[in-house]
């Protein structure tokens, strides 16, 4: 059998387009089927309207604003998303599997001094736009696409199962991958968790040829000190994880691996299994056995947070209802029974149990924190609802709700059990909303004492803005809309980078 690493699958993605076109239906019952030659009439969502690619890498200065922006905004907002690169069949193309492309905006003093985009120079991404890749290929090299986050002077790029991060300097050029001081072996994730109380990041790290998955603590001084080797069936795809002050939460759900799949050369070789049971795994932050719990079956997608509060650990979470095709059915990108919404699980430790509760059914993604508080008890989460994304991600024969086409911010209250909606104009396609504290030195500040920042489609210009909202005036007008000299596609994940 082949080993199946991210280069076989990336290899299969030829072979498809080779083959005339076999595309994987993501479910597990059914085998593939022939995807249609004539391309003209079909559909692909995540290669068309607010996901389409741009072809250019862009610098522009002294970028033109409406507003005002903040003069205690200091840093560079970074997000990262696939951006594919020279595709020549539609059909041998997966939106998850595009090449990395890290948009940025510096800003200073009250100034959006620049606007980047760049792609993830990988050894394919140089040799496409014919450029030389300094030393070794390392193995399962790949344009990271999903996360770019900030770590000790550091910008990482960062992608789950088998490539390693790879490190961007100030101005979004690739230096070259990074291992944590020689001490990363094996991937990483896409969704570290940095504990800034203990200084720690966490990642859970999985594999298709592994028969666990691995909790990796990074400490203080940059290296692995720890790896934790969890046993699990069916080496699932844990996107996401939770951490809490004294745990690390593992979701596994009926997503994986399909080594058929793979040989046949299905461009993302994981299938909703119905077989694989759906359970909640806590496990001590410290170290020690782990427990188990049952759930019904769910696709989640993103951790919000997760906290203590006594024998219980709540985890708050955008969910897919079952199943979920991560793989699609012929449409470039998953697809899903119905759109996202934000959950909160308790796991009961002491009666042993999980409860869901659904926070907020409106469909939404990406939701974020203030970061300060990851593992901590937060009140406020951020999240974003895209028209595009939502009807995009909805199954072909479905019939889409008439929420689906709203574009907007959200701001959660949790403890209120309240929200508020920034709306957003028709074909206005929002970004994830990071929240930038405004004076992140203020032990006495409150939670929400900051802004929420994201890339929106402006449909008036044809390109995007970034936009900055009070996070205290969330419904208001935006405090300030960076007019940016091209389109921010829809994409994954970012972060705010302040400066040292």
């Amino acid at each position: 059998m082949t080993e199946h690493t991210r280069r076989n699958v990336l290899r299969g993605a030829a072979a498809i387009a080779a083959a005339g076109g076999l595309v994987g239906t993501g479910d597990g019952s059914q085998p593939a089927v022939a995807a249609p030659l004539e391309t003209a009439t079909r559909r692909f969502p995540f290669l068309e309207g607010a996901f389409k690619p741009v072809t250019e890498e862009l610098t522009a200065f002294d970028l033109p604003v409406t507003g005002r922006i903040p003069r205690e905004l200091n840093g560079r907002y970074l997000r990262n998303g696939p951006n594919v690169l020279g595709l020549e069949d539609p059909r041998a193309h997966h939106w998850m599997l595009g090449e990395g492309m890290v948009h940025g905006v510096r800003l200073r003093e009250g100034r959006a001094e620049w606007y980047r985009n760049r792609w993830v120079r990988s050894s394919q991404v140089a040799k496409k736009l014919g450029e030389p890749y300094p030393g070794p290929v390392p193995p399962d090299d790949f344009p990271n696409n999903t996360h770019v986050i900030p770590y000790r002077g550091r910008i990482l790029a960062l992608q789950e199962s088998g490539p390693l991060p790879y490190e961007l300097d100030d101005e979004l050029n690739t230096v070259g991958t990074y291992d944590f001081r020689g001490t990363l072996k094996g991937p990483l994730t896409a969704h570290t968790k940095y504990d800034v109380h203990a200084g720690e990041l966490h990642a859970i790290a999985y594999y298709p040829t592994w028969d666990h998955v691995r909790h990796l603590v990074v400490d203080p001084t940059g290296r692995v000190s720890r790896t934790t080797k969890i046993p699990v069936a069916d080496a699932p795809m844990i996107h996401d994880f939770a951490l809490t002050e004294k745990h690390v939460v593992i979701l596994d759900m009926p997503v994986t691996f399909d080594p058929a799949a793979a040989e046949r050369g299905d461009i993302v070789p994981y299938i909703w299994n119905r077989k694989h049971p759906a359970r909640v795994g806590v496990l001590p932050r410290a170290g020690g056995a782990g427990r188990w719990f049952e759930v019904d079956p769910v696709y989640y997608s993103h951790t919000l947070n997760a906290y203590e509060e006594g024998s219980d650990i709540v985890i708050d979470m955008t969910n897919f209802d079952a199943p979920f095709y991560v793989a699609g059915r012929g449409s470039a990108g998953p697809y899903g029974a119905d759109t996202a919404r934000l959950d909160r699980w308790t796991i009961d430790l002491r009666h042993g149990r999980v409860r869901t509760k659904t926070l907020d059914d409106r469909p939404q993604e990406f939701p974020r924190v203030n970061e300060t508080l990851v593992s901590r008890r937060h009140r406020y989460g951020y999240s974003a609802a895209a028209a595009d994304m939502t009807l995009a991600y909805l199954t072909a024969d479905g019939n889409p709700p008439d929420r689906a086409f709203s574009n907007a911010l959200i701001k959660h209250d949790l403890l209120r059990g309240t929200s508020q909606v920034h709306r957003l104009p028709r074909d206005a396609a929002a970004s994830e909303a990071v929240f930038v504290p405004s004076d992140p030195n203020d032990p006495k500040a409150a939670e929400d004492d900051g802004y929420a920042i994201a890339y929106v489609h402006n449909p008036d210009r044809g390109a995007s803005d970034l936009v900055i909202l009070a996070a205290q005036d969330f419904t208001g007008e935006p405090v300030a809309r960076i007019h940016l000299p091209g389109r921010v596609p829809l994409g994954f994940h970012g972060s705010w980078i302040p400066d040292a």
